[in-house]
């Protein structure tokens, strides 16, 4: 028996959030966007009102106001986007325990097993949880209806906004094979531009490539992206998680990234800002319970967009804040020689080769006891919970007054995670 999978979208999703909760915005040309002094100034997110004037996501604020001088711009709510997701998630969850999230706004429910209990009917079902949204969110979901994960997120993507779309066994040649073949999730335009160059345009014609030219051209990739064309795809619907608001997936990695709102061109102003990074990536690790054993940092040229990235290995994995900040620090210290013929555009703080926290730590004969670094570091974190991110800074933090305030930790945007996070 096929599976019964559902793919729900909820569209222009932050600006949908924000005119929800104005009604005085409903019917007008809205965008969120980030903010224009810390040279963040991009589109967000834009409105079914806006989309009419041709403004696209990502493109600047200066672009976008030039199409539509009655903008209204709005900046970004990522507490109150989150509040909205979970709202959605506990509506889909009244329907199945088998809810996957893919950032905020999206999810996948198997209603394989829980459809008798509705009814039999997924369409029904479908509409059903359409309406509740409209209803008790004020925003509009896009739906996608099939037997495997990939089709369903296609379904949901082909008619926009406010549709429900059945990919059967019966209509997917006509509907999905037909399609360019950037429709097909995870054909990005750099896979695009390369199946284009041997003649593939249609997930169709995708679908029908040979082996022995997969394995020549494409590789592994090629195999696992014409699995997805054919609509085998088995993976299953991973189980939503309430204690966690997520899926169980093994993390790779912590990271976390930032446009300075000026050049940086100082040793201070750049130490200010690797502090604040690895405060977010250290918190954020001990709050799963792990540790690492490399520090990455990858850094952004502010003359012409160029980078670069490098990584050092702990004496011991740790997800003490200091720890991280020093290695993310001599390794741009390194790198950098902080004047104004180098300015940095973007840095970016990783720690990644995880371990599980072990409160067990070997220590060594031959060097000085170290404070515990990790001990302080959740008392800060537990001030932090119950007053805000922000009711405790470090010194270093303080040396850049534009990033003052800036919780870095709540406005770090939500992607979604990748669908081969296994």
């Amino acid at each position: 028996m096929d599976r019964v999978i559902l793919h729900s979208d909820m569209n222009s999703f932050y600006a949908s959030v924000e005119q929800a909760e104005q009604p005085e915005l409903r019917g007008k040309p809205v965008v969120v966007a980030g903010k224009e002094e810390l040279r963040h100034g991009i589109v967000l997110t834009k409105s079914t009102e806006a989309k009419k004037y041709g403004i696209k996501t990502a493109e600047a604020l200066w672009q976008a106001r030039a199409k539509c001088p009655d903008l209204i711009v709005l900046p970004p709510r990522y507490k109150l986007y989150r509040r909205y997701s979970e709202m959605a998630r506990n509506i889909y969850y009244q329907y199945t325990d088998l809810v996957e999230p893919f950032g905020l706004d999206e999810c996948w429910l198997d209603l394989t097993g829980s459809l008798p209990l509705h009814g039999g009917d997924a369409l029904v079902v479908a509409r059903e949880i359409s309406e509740r949204v409209k209803a008790e969110l004020g925003c509009t979901v896009s739906i996608g209806l099939s037997w495997n994960k990939i089709f369903a997120k296609f379904g949901s993507d082909y008619r926009k906004p406010d549709a429900i779309t059945p990919i059967t066994r019966q209509n997917y040649q006509s509907i999905v094979w037909e399609s360019p073949v950037r429709d097909l999730l995870y054909v990005g335009p750099a896979t695009e531009r390369k199946l284009h160059a041997y003649g593939i345009r249609t997930i169709g014609q995708l679908a029908g490539t040979s082996d022995a030219y997969l394995r020549r051209r494409f590789g592994k990739v090629g195999f696992i992206l014409r699995t997805f064309a054919r609509g085998e795809d088995t993976t299953p619907v991973k189980a939503y998680d309430p204690t966690r608001r997520d899926v169980w997936r093994e993390v790779k990695s912590y990271g976390n990234g930032l446009t300075a709102p000026h050049p940086i061109t100082t040793a201070a102003d750049a130490q200010a800002l690797i502090w604040l990074l690895s405060e977010s990536v250290a918190q954020r690790m001990r709050a799963d319970g792990m540790r690492a054993r490399t520090i990455a940092i990858g850094v952004c040229n502010d003359v012409d967009l160029s980078g670069y990235g490098c990584q050092v290995k702990l004496d011991r994995p740790s997800a003490a804040t200091r720890h991280v900040a020093h290695a993310a620090w001599a390794l741009l210290h390194a790198c950098e020689p902080f004047d104004e013929d180098h300015p940095i555009r973007a840095l970016h703080v990783r720690a990644t080769d995880l371990v599980e926290a072990d409160p067990g730590v070997q220590l060594s004969l031959f060097e000085a006891d170290e404070p515990d670094w990790e001990g302080l570091d959740a008392c800060i974190d537990e001030l932090r919970r119950r007053y805000g991110n922000t009711c405790i800074v470090r010194g270093t933090e303080l040396l850049d007054a534009s990033l003052v305030g800036l919780d870095i930790k709540d406005e770090n945007t939500v992607h979604p995670v990748g669908y081969f996070h296994r």
